[in-house]
């Protein structure tokens, strides 16, 4: 995944209204924001990938344990790494929140002034 290291890249969800307000925070900070919306630019598996190397967590911290597709089909079930990262590429309506990448850095947007943070 390729960004330049004064460009903020957000992954995030246009349904929801705090995932939208902090793609504004991040025009606030920066003119270099791309933002890729869940439903007309869905990320690939390389994205996930390095994303989840930059936030040092495991997947399944990502995923809105509240939604019921989670409640149904996932909880309370193991899988594996790779299994992690294609519920995350089938689902990305599932992530509690923005993502936010920087260069080397990256966090998940609980709020929408979590973006400050980078």
């Amino acid at each position: 995944m390729r960004i330049h290291e004064n460009e903020i890249l957000i992954i995030y969800n246009p349904d929801s209204s705090s995932d939208r307000k902090t793609v504004a925070h991040a025009q606030s900070l920066s003119r270099h924001v791309r933002s890729l919306a869940f439903d007309t630019n869905p990320a690939t598996s390389t994205h996930f990938s390095a994303i989840i190397d930059l936030l040092g967590v495991h997947p399944r911290e990502m995923l809105n344990k509240a939604d019921p597709f989670y409640q149904q089909n996932i909880r309370g079930r193991d899988f594996d790494d790779e299994d992690w990262l294609n519920i995350l590429l089938r689902n990305p309506n599932l992530l509690k929140s923005a993502i936010a990448v920087k260069g080397k850095k990256a966090i998940i947007c609980s709020t929408p002034t979590d973006i400050y943070k980078l």
